[in-house]
């Protein structure tokens, strides 16, 4: 299905949001967002929606939309929302692995070891989290776990930028990987769930890897 102008604004500003280039408290004005993406007012206030939704932007009295704050608190909140939800669609999404499942989820591992830049290994770490849990076939709740990621991704970006990023492995993605495939499913649960909720802790020594 082809990305409509509202989506597309609201992935671009998303991206931005994510990767830093607005920072917090960024104002975001609708017709200036209008006229950048050569769009009507109408898709530039549903793009500010769905990032509203997402938790990326907020909306303040007589302030208008801006670039939402990313404190100890959000970060807390997504973590534990995403701890939950991911091993819930994990739980539904490990018994229907398939070969194809495991080659998809162990190229994104593979990528994500040979990326030389942040930008690359980040988005194979959002395909590997993402093929993790496809298999759930639930919608909704696969819907949720895409906006935290992007939420995630923003709190591993704000991390890497104070502390560097250097190219490495993933030794807890390997380690969830390798349950899966002995069928070690309770494991693999547990690992993800531990994985997911030490981003709080990598957030405080600027380590991240999630």
């Amino acid at each position: 299905m082809a990305e409509t102008i509202a989506e597309r604004i609201a992935r671009v500003l998303g991206e931005r949001i994510v990767s830093g280039e607005l920072a917090p408290g960024t104002p975001l004005r609708q017709d200036r967002v209008a006229e950048e993406f050569d769009a009507s007012h109408v898709p530039a206030r549903e793009a500010f929606q769905r990032l509203r939704a997402q938790g990326l932007v907020i909306s303040e009295p007589r302030r208008g939309m801006r670039v939402a704050a990313l404190d100890s608190k959000s970060v807390q909140e997504i973590v534990e929302i995403r701890a939950a939800l991911e091993t819930l669609a994990l739980t539904f999404a490990a018994p229907r692995l398939n070969a194809a499942c495991f080659e998809r989820i162990e190229r994104a591992l593979v990528a994500g070891d040979q990326a030389q830049t942040m930008i690359e290994w980040e988005q194979a770490n959002r395909t590997f989290h993402r093929e993790l849990v496809a298999p759930c076939a639930m919608p909704r709740l696969l819907s949720m776990l895409d906006d935290l990621q992007l939420a995630n991704s923003r709190i591993i970006f704000s991390a890497t930028r104070s502390a560097g990023w250097q190219p490495g492995s993933s030794l807890a993605h390997w380690q969830i990987f390798g349950a899966l495939r002995k069928r070690e499913f309770g494991k693999a649960t547990t690992l993800l769930q531990a994985h997911i909720r030490g981003l709080e802790r990598a957030t405080g020594t600027g380590e991240a890897d999630h």
